[in-house]
């Protein structure tokens, strides 16, 4: 091989290694935890994790059916997410099928699976 066939594919070795590196750190949980922590996400004013800091009080929000939430009934994971994007941080509702929606709900349901105890009692 010459030298420009080495070093193009030294070239292709680099960003194809470099592609799955970056790509390991952007799952639909890690985009849902930015959504999570960004004050204007969605419009808003504050974060989701200014009233709940780490996650703190979504405790098996991931397996639920049913939310009451400032007064009123959701009846899904989605539904819940929009009041407090709407009500408490001031922001617009999301398209529940949306997939910044999608991502939210992905970083809360993983939430559970990273409080669990080793053996998943």
């Amino acid at each position: 091989m010459g030298k420009r066939t080495v070093m193009v594919f030294a070239f292709l070795a680099v960003v194809f290694s470099s592609t799955l590196i970056l790509a390991e750190h952007h799952t639909p949980e890690d985009r849902g935890k930015a959504h999570f922590n960004n004050p204007a996400f969605a419009g808003g004013k504050k974060s989701c994790n200014t009233c709940h800091a780490g996650g703190s009080g979504l405790e098996g929000a991931g397996a639920k059916t049913a939310f009451n939430i400032m007064g009123a009934e959701q009846s899904s994971l989605e539904q819940a997410i929009n009041i407090c994007i709407v009500q408490a941080n001031k922001g617009n509702a999301l398209d529940v099928n949306s997939v910044e929606m999608q991502e939210l709900v992905s970083y809360i349901k993983s939430l559970d699976a990273q409080k669990m105890p080793a053996g998943g009692k």
